[in-house]
């Protein structure tokens, strides 16, 4: 046996050719990419950022409501990843994928696939539940399809979105050479309920909202929005030729009102232009009932709430499933019954299946059905709509996905996980965002709440201030690092909000009994009025089934919920509160022109880019670009319309002013416009005074847009406030502005309801109401009536204990 003497040349990497050392090897080089570096980023309001975070770590981003969190984190980072993701695909599927452009940043290094977990709402689409959104129905489908009594189909059978339909013909195909016709027939069997076409609800016209049956057609019978005499709407009908104009509606033949209310789409000539007339009900129909009624104008979504009764379908009881597949079953139970059971039941109902045939199905389904209970949602139904879940819940639906997930390594982005969570329910959310941290995951939360900030590893903060006054990092460490830091956010960690020395008396109460929406059971309760009332409770307790759901008609309510606003990038705080139409009429009175000249909408538009202050460029599969347009500079305006001025100043440089300023411009001098001076102290109110009244909505954060849906609705006249969670998206120092706003709405005659998690808006409240005891059918129940300080005292809840906790009681 040979021995070869090793040389140091020899010797293995990372050894030194000594004797005796113990030199651990050299890192690889594919361990040295632990960070993501951002350098230079200016997207939004965002001045030049560069910050690094680590990978694998839980890091949050702490700042002012607008101080630039999701500017950097959503518009940044993880655009830019799924702008890297989309180029690894081929330019023909580019080509159906939304485009992304490449945020303003010099620099961004470390990238890895991003999952962006956001509070967008789920489509309002009457057919998407919370089952076809998680794909738990196609489980169940399939599962039913499988083993359901008596068989009755593949899963098609058992989709309410799939009609049952069979047709035959003759087809003509080439064979040989030859020309055959051959006789064709098929047919799908959908469990689509005909009736209702798979929504559950029918919506029934109330006819004599339509039109005055004592008045003929000539004396203005009709009742329809846009439907006056003289407009072509009226004319269709007055001068159809089907019946006598002059003849009260009421003394038309069978016939005749048919013709009016029902009758099939018809071209005709009238008043001498080709026309399609069609029934009146048919037509009303298709031009105001299939709009989102959100995106209605006003006067039009009062007439609807008038004229439109919507019902549970009377032939499936609201399933929205066909006889047939509420007909198969398993173990007795129909797909219908296990949609309609809570998830939580669901599961329990899944884990009793034992069939081998179907055990891989059984086990996803299992799963999936397991991270909603986990997530905090098994109170939930998989035949709940998705539209009505709030942007909290709509987030964790999301998430459930993701949670059994075998891949890492990816970085999860969160948007304020925490909406919508009672104390209770956040120490849960926490263990999750860990649990993800720790399978190898890089976890970026935007998040104001204390509790989630202190289970970080690595904390951003943004600011100083909001808008234009932030957009820069003011602290990157540790969470001690961050409270020594003396920032905003370092300040106002550890505030504690206490309960009031004493609170106000009610001056009346809103009653409100036997109130059974969705979980509710038999609630009686008494809402005091002229006092600050918070009604609080676990997510999913039935605090906005009693508000939303059981206030009595007439109340003088203004409900200001949680539905987003919508708005393109051509609107703006100006636009969306009314108080560009006060500013355009002290353009025009003092310039004796028209008020449409100070619309970019409208006639003073830059007749270059139409108004839009950019000309946009679409490059098909990349993303398109927009430059400034060169003939306005990006003033949205006609030259000769900014020669105009009120109070030495054009329509462009009002846009352009913050609301503080243009408060103070409108309150006096040549420009006082009493309107507009209202509108923009309600905008002042609400913390929104670094705000310019040109912004485009598209580029406000969540708790802004919240805020100026509140000033909005300040405006409207009634006496109960009814705000759901307006501590959405504020940074702890808002939440103080927002309870001085609350209490100056009390002291000036309003009462105000508050559906609320926040612990500072429950010690500040005069009044609690704490539904529960859990969520889905474990609550529904009132069950605690009182002052925060018995509530504290006593501790007989939940809520009870953590509100204890919170004020250090």
């Amino acid at each position: 046996m040979s021995t070869v003497a090793r040389t140091d040349a020899d010797a293995a990497p990372g050894e030194d050719g000594g004797v005796g050392t113990d030199a651990s090897p050299a890192p690889h080089g594919a361990d040295s990419h632990d960070l993501i570096r951002v350098h230079g980023a200016r997207e939004n309001n965002l001045k030049n950022v560069s910050v690094e975070i680590p990978k694998r770590r839980l890091t949050v981003f702490t700042g002012v409501s607008g101080s630039g969190k999701s500017s950097l984190v959503f518009d940044t980072i993880a655009a830019e990843s799924q702008r890297l993701i989309n180029e690894t695909y081929s330019a023909f599927v580019q080509g159906f994928m939304p485009t992304l452009a490449r945020p303003d940043v010099d620099v961004l290094e470390g990238l890895t696939t991003a999952i962006i977990v956001d509070q967008q709402r789920m489509g309002a689409d009457p057919r998407s539940t919370v089952g076809t959104a998680t794909d738990a129905n196609a489980m169940l489908r399939i599962l039913f399809s499988r083993l359901g009594r008596p068989h009755i189909g593949s899963p098609k059978a058992f989709s309410f979105n799939v009609a049952s339909i069979s047709g035959a013909g003759a087809v003509t195909v080439e064979r040989g050479g030859k020309t055959v016709k051959e006789r064709r027939s098929f047919s799908i069997t959908g469990g689509m309920c005909p009736r209702c076409e798979g929504r559950g609800r029918v919506s029934d016209i109330d006819l004599t909202r339509l039109y005055d049956d004592s008045k003929s057609l000539a004396e203005g019978a009709l009742a329809v929005p846009g439907y006056k005499s003289g407009g072509w709407n009226h004319r269709l009908y007055s001068e159809s030729g089907l019946y006598d104009p002059a003849k009260p509606i009421r003394e038309f033949t069978e016939t005749e009102l048919h013709d009016f209310l029902y009758r099939e789409p018809t071209r005709m000539k009238i008043a001498g232009i080709n026309m399609t007339y069609e029934g009146l009900v048919p037509r009303i129909q298709k031009s105001m009932l299939s709009k989102d009624r959100e995106a209605m104008q006003p006067h039009i979504r009062e007439f609807v709430d008038r004229a439109v009764t919507f019902t549970l379908c009377p032939d499936c009881g609201g399933t929205r499933l066909s006889e047939a597949a509420r007909s198969s079953k398993i173990n007795g139970v129909s797909i219908a019954d296990a949609c309609a059971m809570q998830i939580s039941d669901l599961a329990e109902w899944v884990r009793g299946l034992d069939e081998p045939s179907v055990a891989p199905l059984l086990t996803n389904l299992r799963d999936t059905l397991d991270s909603f209970v986990e997530i905090g949602l098994g109170y939930l139904s998989l035949e709940r709509p998705a539209g009505t879940l709030s942007g909290g819940e709509a987030q964790r639906v999301k998430m459930v996905r993701h949670l059994g997930s075998a891949l890492t390594d990816v970085t999860y982005v969160f948007d304020e996980p925490t909406t919508g969570l009672h104390p209770h329910d956040i120490q849960r959310m926490n263990e999750l965002l860990l649990r993800l941290r720790d399978k190898g995951n890089t976890v970026l939360v935007v998040e104001h709440k204390p509790e989630v900030i202190a289970i970080a590893d690595h904390v951003v903060d943004l600011g100083p201030g909001a808008g234009t006054a932030g957009g820069g990092v003011c602290f990157e460490g540790t969470v001690e690092g961050l409270r020594a830091g003396g920032t905003v956010t370092g300040r106002h960690l550890d505030d504690r909000a206490r309960p009031k020395e004493a609170v106000r008396k009610p001056t009346g109460v809103l009653e409100i009994r036997g109130a059974t929406a969705n979980n509710l059971r038999d609630v009686d309760v008494d809402i005091p009025l002229g006092v600050l009332v918070v009604v609080t409770g676990v997510a999913g307790s039935g605090k906005s089934s009693l508000l939303h759901g059981s206030l009595p008609a007439g109340a003088g309510v203004v409900s200001v919920d949680q539905a987003p606003i919508r708005g393109s990038r051509r609107s703006n705080p100006a636009t969306y509160t009314g108080l560009l139409e006060p500013i355009r009429k002290a353009f025009a009175k003092v310039n004796g022109v028209k008020p449409a000249l100070f619309s970019a909408n409208s006639e003073g538009a830059c007749p270059n880019c139409n108004g839009a202050g950019v000309v946009y460029t679409d490059l098909a599969m990349m993303a398109g670009v927009a430059t400034t347009c060169e003939e306005c500079e990006g003033k949205r305006f006609e030259a000769s319309v900014l020669e105009y001025h009120l109070g030495g100043r054009d329509i462009s440089e009002v846009l352009a002013m913050p609301v503080s300023e243009a408060e103070e411009f409108f309150a006096t001098g040549e420009a006082r416009t009493p309107a507009a001076h209202r509108i923009l102290q309600r905008l002042s109110d609400v913390g929104l005074g670094y705000l310019t009244l040109g912004q485009p909505l598209t580029t406000l954060s969540g708790g802004e847009r919240q805020r100026l849906k509140l000033a909005t609705h300040m405006a409207e006249k009634g006496g109960v406030y009814v705000l759901d969670e307006p501590t959405t998206g504020l940074h702890l120092a808002d939440v103080e502005q927002l309870l001085g706003l609350l209490d100056r709405l009390v002291d000036s005659g309003k009462s105000v309801v508050v559906i609320e998690h926040h612990q500072a808006v429950m010690a500040h409240a005069d009044w609690i109401i704490d539904l529960g005891p859990g969520a889905g059918h474990d609550g529904g129940r009132v069950v605690y009536e009182g002052t925060p300080a018995d509530l504290i005292t006593t501790r007989p809840t939940l809520t009870g204990e953590h509100l204890a906790k919170y004020v250090g009681a």
